[in-house]
């Protein structure tokens, strides 16, 4: 497979960017999109230039680096993380436009790495349970309704990513924050924090800068772990619960 490769690139974060061209070919359709991408920087070092920075770790799916705007799609056109999308996905000759984040809360570092950091400090403001657990407690000693817990593990697979805030067209984390949200306030470790909680970590959202969310449905649609979109109905529930309660 031959492709056509248009690729930001900015050399750090005060200087400006602009898109580069570069051809690519022997391209194998079981390679991962980000192997296509080391292929890319493997010809760019024997060249002498300069390779093409982006982040990953894992690259199984899990830690959510990985996340790259492509063909204006978040992690591109299938709803999986940027490492586990494999090149069949594309055809030979196809040209593939490859952006960072595109999200202001979401600084480029350079290329195509960005600053997730604000993803961080909403976690930082409250995203915890501060109770003192002690040893490990028998599984059944704090009963949780079946459908609450599934609905919290369902919630806790958000691998803050980023997804849902590139897609989104307010740049909203609201996804991001509802499933945290969600994912401990469904537990009852979670309930003696959680309106503050809430108002924290809804207060650090705004402060860094996200928009706000207008039910467009673009996150969900974007999200490899299809956290569902009604974990904002369920952040604008306990916001306003807890402001009822003076928090």
């Amino acid at each position: 497979m031959n492709l056509t490769l248009k690729i930001w690139r900015q050399p750090d974060a005060t200087t400006d960017g602009a898109m580069h061209t570069y051809q690519v070919s022997d391209i194998s359709d079981d390679m991962s999109f980000l192997e296509m991408l080391d292929l890319l920087n493997e010809q760019l070092n024997e060249k002498g230039e300069e390779p093409i920075a982006f982040d990953s770790d894992c690259r199984e799916g899990i830690c959510g680096m990985c996340g790259l705007m492509i063909n204006g799609q978040a992690h591109g056109p299938e709803v999986t993380t940027t490492c586990q999308l494999h090149m069949r996905s594309f055809s030979d000759g196809d040209v593939i436009t490859i952006e960072p984040w595109r999200a202001e809360s979401f600084p480029v570092i350079k290329d195509l790495v960005v600053d997730r950091g604000a993803f961080d400090r909403i976690i930082q403001s409250g995203g915890f349970i501060s109770a003192n657990t002690g040893s490990a407690p028998e599984a059944n000693s704090v009963p949780v309704p079946r459908d609450k817990a599934m609905r919290s593990f369902s919630a806790a697979t958000c691998i803050s990513c980023g997804a849902c805030v590139a897609a989104c067209p307010n740049g909203s984390a609201s996804l991001f924050l509802g499933a945290k949200i969600t994912h401990l306030g469904e537990l009852p470790q979670g309930r003696p924090e959680h309106d503050a909680r809430v108002v924290d970590m809804v207060g650090q959202h705004d402060h860094e800068g996200f928009g706000g969310c207008t039910n467009i449905g673009e996150c969900t649609a974007a999200c490899p772990k299809e956290i569902p979109l009604d974990v904002i109905s369920q952040l604008n529930k306990d916001l306003r619960t807890a402001m009822k309660h003076g928090h």
